[in-house]
């Protein structure tokens, strides 16, 4: 596991930043954390660093489950804090874009543990302050966790 802070959303949106330009086509991004926490804003930051015109119009899709942002590869964003497994299974093919070629980040990933991928990066975002946040990130199965040690160290 690796531990990083941040002090405000901007380096927040950095930190996105940094792992987004070490991702690559078919990596699964699993964030949980509180409401609030900042999964959305480290989102963003995914988005800058995969290249993504207009990263700042990145927003939660809560009520559409799932948004498609494109820089060097496709950026699957999906918020399932509204779903239960059933209801995702029943909602749409979500195999296509778990498994797919593009990047899957999910928010909430913790309300569907049955349906995630075992190669993943999963990411606990935590309140470390006002307007602080810690982030715990974990590698699971295949994911490359030399990817992670450049930002985080070991």
């Amino acid at each position: 596991m690796y531990t990083r802070q941040t002090q405000t959303p901007e380096d927040t949106i950095e930190l996105g930043s940094r792992i987004g330009s070490v991702l690559e086509k078919g990596d699964f991004i699993a964030l949980t954390g509180e409401l609030g926490a900042g999964k959305t804003m480290f989102v963003k930051g995914l988005a800058k660093g995969l290249g993504v015109d207009g990263y700042v119009y990145v927003n939660s899709p809560t009520f559409v489950i799932m948004k498609e942002y494109y820089g060097r590869t496709a950026l699957y964003h999906f918020d399932v804090y509204r779903l239960e497994e059933d209801a995702l299974v029943d909602t749409l093919d979500y195999e296509s874009y778990f498994y797919g070629d593009g990047i899957t980040v999910v928010e909430w990933a913790d309300k569907i543990p049955g349906l995630l991928p075992e190669d993943r990066l999963e990411i606990l975002i935590e309140h470390a302050g006002t307007e602080g946040r810690r982030f715990t990130f974990k590698v699971s199965g295949k994911f490359p966790a030399r990817r992670i040690e450049e930002i985080c160290g070991k």
